[in-house]
């Protein structure tokens, strides 16, 4: 749909800034705090401006993680149209630019939405379930990086020190690694609990897991990542999103080998990798593949890995797309 009014929202811990623009240019920007109440007092000097009309209005902000929750929350309730972009996104948009502090980012926000307007991705809440699942899904990965900075020095110590200095550290550690494993525990079995109580997410788990070498925590990061497949649908473009496709980097008689993409999701393109070296393990057409580019063909090993991870995604989206479980010896009906 067409807009008239543009807001340009650009997102902090503690405070807000508003950039307001109409199709005929910038009017004003504002900061405010980063509160509910604060936000319903602009809204409404918003709709005091003569001929706004909130259905008419976009509001633009960049992802910022739970800082975005209190803006989200209350122009959605407000049936507001929102679009939440990548910073990188915004940022590549403008193309060459100079200096930046919060009022210019307001402004380079809304110029964005003013310039790709017939383009923009209207946000949408995720269901409250997914929400829920996200946050524990965070919450145990600080777990487990914490549980990694404390037992990589106590490693280290017992190889490189005195076996009393070593012994002294590993038992007054004990009681924190003890209790961030009860942590971690409790932590899966809110996971495991929260997917059993869902029909969809039942649903979903058991199809993705069902693929040799995924395992329940990649199974639950793609379900998020993905939004219950609602956002991603295409496995390109979700194999795109993990950074496991290959892009070639050529100009004019320059012809550079292809590579993968930096700009990816890390910590599912981690999880793939870990999923792609178990299936190799396990999976027997798997296992063939590798060792036939490996051993024969004398392909790169990352390659293969990387050419096994993209494997695994179609696989997955197969399997959901077609709602039944991966079969290993499956056969295509004939016609």
């Amino acid at each position: 749909m067409e807009f008239d009014f543009f807001i340009g929202i650009d997102v902090s811990k503690d405070e807000l800034d508003f950039a307001v623009r109409n199709t005929g240019g910038f009017l004003y920007h504002r900061a405010i705090a980063n509160q509910p109440e604060a936000i319903g007092t602009f809204i409404k000097e918003l709709c005091k401006i003569p001929g706004f009309d909130l259905t008419r209005a976009v509001f633009c902000m960049e992802h910022t993680g739970i800082y975005n929750n209190h803006s989200l929350s209350y122009l959605h309730k407000r049936n507001a149209h929102i679009c939440l972009e990548a910073a990188t996104q915004i940022k590549n948009s403008l193309g060459n630019i100079r200096g930046k502090n919060d009022k210019i980012d307001a402004k380079r926000i809304a110029q964005y939405a003013f310039d790709q307007q017939k383009k923009l991705s209207l946000w949408s809440p995720k269901r409250e379930v997914i929400q829920e699942l996200s946050s524990l899904s965070v919450t145990r990965l600080r777990l487990i990086s914490v549980k990694k900075q404390l037992k990589t020095p106590l490693k280290e110590h017992g190889l490189f020190s005195s076996k009393k200095i070593a012994k002294q550290n590993v038992t007054i550690c004990a009681h924190a690694l003890k209790a961030i494993e009860a942590d971690l525990a409790r932590a899966d079995k809110a996971i495991e609990k929260i997917i059993a109580a869902d029909p969809e997410l039942n649903r979903l788990f058991d199809l993705i897991t069902s693929v040799s070498g995924i395992g329940k925590v990649t199974a639950t990061q793609i379900i998020i990542t993905t939004n219950e497949f609602k956002d991603i649908r295409d496995p390109k473009k979700f194999a795109c999103y993990s950074g496991v496709v290959p892009f070639t980097d050529d100009s004019g008689k320059l012809k550079k080998k292809p590579r993968i993409s930096h700009m990816a999701n890390k910590k599912v393109k981690t999880l793939l990798h870990m999923s792609a070296l178990v299936a190799i393990q396990y999976n027997a057409d798997l296992k063939r593949y590798y060792e036939r580019m490996v051993d024969l063909e004398k392909k790169n090993k990352m390659s293969v890995i990387n050419a096994i991870r993209n494997k695994l995604i179609l696989r997955i989206f197969a399997c959901v797309n077609q709602n039944r479980p991966y079969e290993i010896n499956y056969q295509k009906a004939l016609a």
